[in-house]
């Protein structure tokens, strides 16, 4: 595909979606690796990475994550989580960041030729209409190669285009052996022990 072909892009990286949709595939992700993938498609006007986060911990396994994210090129947008008991009696958390991406799209949305969406989310089904009646493709990333599938099939509909995750693996996903964030280059030394990402 050539540099022109995408045009100006912007990336709605949801999160905790994308993070799953890679785990259920069996790899992680390599942010650097990925902003690199679609600067060589197009240029990348902003990249958005959302996600929630619980304050009252003193430490999350996403906050180095989003530290690093901060600093390398993503607009990374964050609100408070809230812990809850379910009926159940199980601990949950509960801070979606659909509506904060929804409206984000629409405002680049006079800016931008393309917008790439990372979720498999059907919620946003009615975002991508709106983004598209103002003229900008939508891509949506994400997979039916897991069981089950972490695509919504409404959603697959509604995208201009489609990319299965799987098959993006070799291009943005971490180097095997290197599991370690530090090691990897995603996190600064010395931030924290690789032993604590592994709830990540």
């Amino acid at each position: 595909m050539s540099h022109s072909e995408f045009g100006k892009i912007a990336l709605f990286v949801d999160g905790p979606n994308l993070h799953s949709t890679a785990r259920a595939l069996g790899f992680d992700i390599d942010y650097k690796r990925l902003l690199r993938e679609f600067q060589s498609r197009g240029t990348v006007l902003r990249a958005f990475y959302y996600t929630a986060i619980i304050e009252d911990q003193e430490y999350t396994a996403i906050r180095p994550l989003v530290d690093w994210l901060d600093y390398n090129g993503f607009t990374v947008v964050t609100k408070a989580a809230k812990e809850f008991i379910d009926a159940s009696g199980r601990r949950k958390v509960k801070g979606s960041m659909d509506i904060d991406l929804a409206v984000d799209a629409m405002e680049i949305a006079g800016h931008v030729d393309q917008i790439v969406l990372f979720s498999g989310n059907g919620d946003f089904c009615p975002m991508v209409e709106a983004v598209k009646r103002r003229g900008v493709r939508v891509t949506v990333v994400s997979t039916i190669a897991s069981q089950p599938p972490m695509l919504a099939d409404e959603l697959r509909r509604k995208a201009d285009v489609f990319i299965d995750l799987a098959e993006l693996q070799i291009k943005i996903g971490r180097e095997a052996g290197e599991r370690s964030a530090v090691r990897d280059g995603l996190l600064p030394r010395g931030k924290t022990s690789p032993s604590n990402l592994n709830g990540a």
